[in-house]
């Protein structure tokens, strides 16, 4: 684990809650990719049942409109290589190959594109000064 690290999902509060669970989700998976160091640990409880663990840092849901999170994403990028940064644009909820996405994302400019989400992981002055003004999902 990195020292002094902060994570955060943020998301359209507007989305219904089947997708809103589903962008978290995806966007979860992103950064524990990204950063395997977030969990990536078996565990043993008393009876010697191993379970994988889930992440080692808080991960605060924050709810912000797609405007805000637009903002967001730029400010963050271009990330450096000790953070984070997950995007889910509202174009792939549509595709249903990963592969499509790949393929359809380079011809994409994400700064014109609607995003319902985005995750990000890193030091945690970098992450606090990014959403420190965002409010809890409820």
């Amino acid at each position: 684990m990195q020292p002094d690290n902060r994570l955060a999902i943020v998301v359209n509060p507007e989305l219904p809650l089947g997708l809103l669970a589903n962008t978290v989700g995806a966007i979860g998976i992103g950064l524990g990719a990204r950063l395997p160091w977030l969990g990536n640990r078996p565990l043993t409880d008393a009876d010697g049942r191993v379970i994988d663990d889930s992440s080692i840092l808080p991960v605060p849901i924050l709810a912000a409109t797609p405007e805000v999170i637009q903002a967001l994403m730029q400010k963050a990028m271009p990330r450096a290589d000790d953070r984070a940064l997950v995007v889910f644009p509202a174009f792939s909820r549509v595709l249903h190959d990963y592969r499509e996405y790949e393929a359809l994302l380079p011809d994409k400019h994400l700064v014109d594109e609607a995003i319902d989400g985005l995750g990000l992981c890193g030091p945690a002055k970098w992450v606090k000064s990014l959403t420190g003004s965002l409010r809890l999902l409820r």
